[in-house]
């Protein structure tokens, strides 16, 4: 059975294996790039525009550049190329566990995303079972009655989408994932959420009182001693559908159940996984929709011609699990939006043994980097790369493509587990909202934060007309 791995630490020292082996400035003088001011190097010209630094550096360096930020070096691959290359890992030469340790290890240690190669495989083929049709066919329910009692609720008017997405998303988790009643006790876990996500990516990385980085481990303190004492629980007593109870019964191969406090870490880590991406794709789908009302109407005709439109009370009828393949021009909208406003824009590895691309050879212990965005808006791939058309995904043009010039999911053995209850969810609040209202931005185009994890600053400032 797989147990806790030594060398993991929720301290503000990073284990020794994630820094030794540093590759030394003269093992990387043969790649082109910079390193930027004195001790920050490039981190906040990188923050200040990450897509506008990256298109600069690849018109200046190339597809392959080196770049000093966060207190080191980083080699960029850039292109589809570099995706297959990084995320299929035919000679697994790249660590997700390095890559996104330093990065999420405080607050979210032992994730699927931060385990590598056969621990990884034992896990996910584990908790694999939550996404099974079965479990599927209850979120499904479960997503269909949350989404449709908040849509209603929201009514007509101006609102900020944002928020409201996110505070749902979190309620739908409490529902669908964890399986407890949208209350008190559902509050407090989404707000410990809330804090480690934050945490995640606070620029001070050591638990000090009054930061954020406490306010993130306090928050997983909370989480779990919960999680700990219902996983328990729900193997004596039994659980139900919602995905923890899955999770709290899953075994390996050999039968045995997952340890308790790796049921807790992954139960933790989809929780945030699933939160906060799933927040950002559906403001982005929402935001294009709003933009280009005739994509709207063909989406919203859609829904209808397959849910049967409303019932006696006038109401929308739910999408039902078995009609969700139907939406193609939905799922097709949904992937165009994804292609525009990927929710993790970059993905961060460390190479375990030396390698070689685009002509050079990047030593063992680099910490090295694809760009999700650059390649999603490449004019060499995508025509018209700024231009919303769904029309790019269908079977044919999909077909054409590099197989991996499309990865807002990732890819390889670390393709996102949750992907079909993303397109489920996102399907079934479509069905919900669209036959209720038209979509149209308030102040015209907001402007969009585009890291860590991309959302609009304004938070989406939308007006909800009434059909």
């Amino acid at each position: 059975m797989a147990t806790l791995a030594p060398h993991q630490t929720t301290e503000a020292t990073p284990p020794k294996h994630w820094t030794e082996g540093n590759p030394s400035d003269a093992e990387l003088a043969h790649i082109p790039g910079e390193g930027g001011w004195p001790v920050v190097g490039n981190t906040f010209k990188m923050l200040a525009d990450p897509h506008a630094f990256v298109s600069a550096a690849v018109a200046k360096y190339g597809r392959v550049y080196k770049n000093r930020a966060f207190g080191g070096w980083n080699i960029a691959l850039i292109g589809a190329d570099a995706n297959e290359l990084v995320l299929f890992d035919r000679n697994k030469i790249f660590s997700n566990e390095q890559g996104w340790g330093p990065i999420l290890d405080k607050v979210f240690p032992r994730g699927l995303m931060l385990m590598d190669f056969d621990h990884h495989r034992a896990d996910r083929r584990a908790l694999s079972i939550a996404f099974k049709p079965e479990p599927m066919r209850h979120y499904a329910g479960a997503l269909n009655r949350g989404i449709a009692k908040r849509v209603e609720e929201w009514g007509a008017g101006n609102m900020r989408f944002y928020p409201a997405i996110k505070e749902l998303t979190l309620d739908l988790a409490a529902d669908s994932f964890i399986g407890i009643p949208w209350g008190p006790e559902a509050d407090k876990i989404n707000q410990a959420f809330v804090d480690m996500v934050q945490a995640s990516v606070a620029p001070i990385r050591a638990p000090l009182p009054f930061t954020q980085m406490k306010k993130g481990v306090d928050g997983r303190k909370f989480l779990v001693e919960y999680f700990t004492a219902e996983t328990h629980r729900r193997r004596k007593e039994g659980g139900g559908q919602d995905m923890f109870s899955q999770f709290a019964t899953a075994t390996h191969e050999d039968g045995s159940l997952m340890a308790v406090d790796e049921v807790v870490d992954h139960m933790n880590f989809l929780m945030m996984a699933a939160h906060d991406t799933i927040t950002s794709s559906a403001t982005s789908l929402v935001w294009l929709l709003a933009k280009n009302p005739e994509w709207q109407e063909k989406l919203r005709q859609e829904v209808l011609a397959v849910t049967g439109g409303v019932d006696a009370d006038g109401r929308p009828r739910d999408l039902a699990y078995d009609d969700l393949g139907k939406l193609d021009l939905v799922e097709m909208a949904f992937k165009e939006a994804l292609r525009m406003v990927p929710p993790v824009p970059s993905m961060p590895r460390r190479a375990l043994k030396s390698f070689e691309f685009g002509g050079y050879r990047i030593p063992a212990g680099a910490h090295v980097g694809i760009n999700t965005h650059y390649v999603h808006h490449d004019s060499e791939i995508w025509d018209d790369p700024y231009t919303f058309d769904p029309m790019r995904f269908t079977p044919e043009k999909v077909k054409a493509r590099h197989k991996y010039a499309w990865v807002p999911f990732g890819g390889g053995a670390h393709m996102c587990l949750g992907l079909h209850f993303a397109y489920m969810q996102v399907k079934i609040l479509m069905a919900q909202l669209l036959p209720r209202y038209e979509i149209a931005l308030e102040d015209g185009d907001p402007s969009w934060q585009a890291w860590p994890i991309p959302k609009p600053r304004d938070g989406l400032k939308i007006v909800l007309k009434p059909l």
